[in-house]
């Protein structure tokens, strides 16, 4: 099990749940349209969010929206120190900031010191994309082994100024060497990881590398965290992440959805069916299994294990639950009468 730390009020490691985050696309500069956001991310369910920090004006805006957030915030550090005070000075629940590109031991010392005295934790951030030249000479180009040997260098930063209060990333837009790269992490430390993979792509691309990375990693019981990087609106990384999460089972809760993929059997607009169903109960949190089958031959028995669940058949369908029929509808009356017998559970 890893260590735990605290963001804020939330939890990261220790067995705690598996916490979703995102980062805003606002400038911080910007605090009204910063804070919208992040409402709109905490009512998608986001537990923490990251800001860009670039200079001292962002940093100014940054302690401003702290003071209204509805989440904890990361302030995200690139090369500057004074800015990972001034964010720590003004609120930050976390710092993400790579301790060796910041400069020396002095300045390390400082970042930690406003940190400890304000019990912040730091995240080291490694980016595949973005290793030390003399690790890119030693392995050739980025390999798992390099990230891994990065994460531990900045570690030992910190450590030398006998600080762990630490969470550790090692992305790449590379799928398999993202996962490699945690699992050899883990096998060698207990600190909290926060995991996800960098640069997907569009929401589309960037979910299906995620679900294959994220997942991935979930299923096999690594990762504390996690991100869904998209080029999207950052409401939908949320999204995106809620779903990898209960795939992976990893949380529970809300209604999970099954469907077959249709064939030659079909006599119904499954796919609207379905769409419509998944619609309908996008704000339901009972745990239950709901099933929407295009056929009434196999369907019922093919998602015998569903809660309940529909089958469509010409122009008529059944309402079953637990794979027992339990009244036959017109194809108009599928849904409404779902819904009702749901509101019943």
């Amino acid at each position: 099990m890893t260590k735990r730390i605290m963001v804020g009020s939330v939890p990261v490691g220790g067995g705690a749940p598996v916490s979703i985050q995102s980062m805003l696309n606002t400038r911080t500069t910007d605090v009204e349209g910063s804070l919208a956001q992040l409402d709109a991310l905490a009512a998608a369910g986001c537990q923490i969010a990251r800001l860009a920090v670039p200079d001292r004006e962002a940093a100014r805006g940054f302690a401003e929206i702290c003071r209204y957030s509805p989440l904890p915030l990361v302030a995200d550090i690139h090369f500057d120190y004074r800015l990972a005070i001034l964010a720590a000075e003004g609120g930050a629940a976390k710092i993400r900031i790579n301790p060796g590109n910041i400069g020396g031991e002095d300045r390390v010392r400082a970042v930690v010191d406003a940190c400890r005295a304000r019990h912040i934790p730091i995240r080291i951030g490694v980016n595949g994309g973005s290793l030390d030249k003399a690790l890119l000479q030693k392995y050739g180009h980025p390999t798992p082994e390099a990230l891994v040997e990065s994460a531990f260098s900045h570690i030992r930063l910190l450590e030398d100024c006998d600080f762990t209060d630490i969470c550790v990333s090692m992305k790449s837009s590379n799928v398999p060497l993202m996962m490699q790269a945690y699992r050899l992490f883990s096998e060698q430390s207990d600190y909290p990881l926060h995991i996800g993979v960098t640069e997907t792509g569009t929401e589309y691309m960037g979910t299906i590398k995620s679900a294959m990375g994220i997942g991935g990693l979930l299923c096999m019981g690594i990762g504390d965290t996690v991100r869904v990087s998209l080029t999207a609106d950052p409401v939908r990384e949320v999204v995106a992440a809620k779903a990898i999460l209960k795939a992976a089972g990893v949380r529970q809760g809300g209604v999970n959805i099954i469907s077959c993929p249709t064939c030659g059997r079909t006599r119904i607009d499954l796919i609207g069916l379905a769409n419509r169903v998944e619609q309908a109960l996008a704000d339901c949190e009972k745990p239950i299994t709901v099933a929407v089958m295009g056929c009434v031959v196999n369907g019922p028995g093919e998602a015998r294990e569903a809660d309940i669940g529909i089958a469509g058949g010409e122009d008529c369908g059944v309402l079953f639950v637990r794979g027992e029929q339990k009244m036959r509808l017109p194809y108009d009356e599928l849904l409404p009468e779902l819904l009702r017998q749901i509101e019943k559970l």
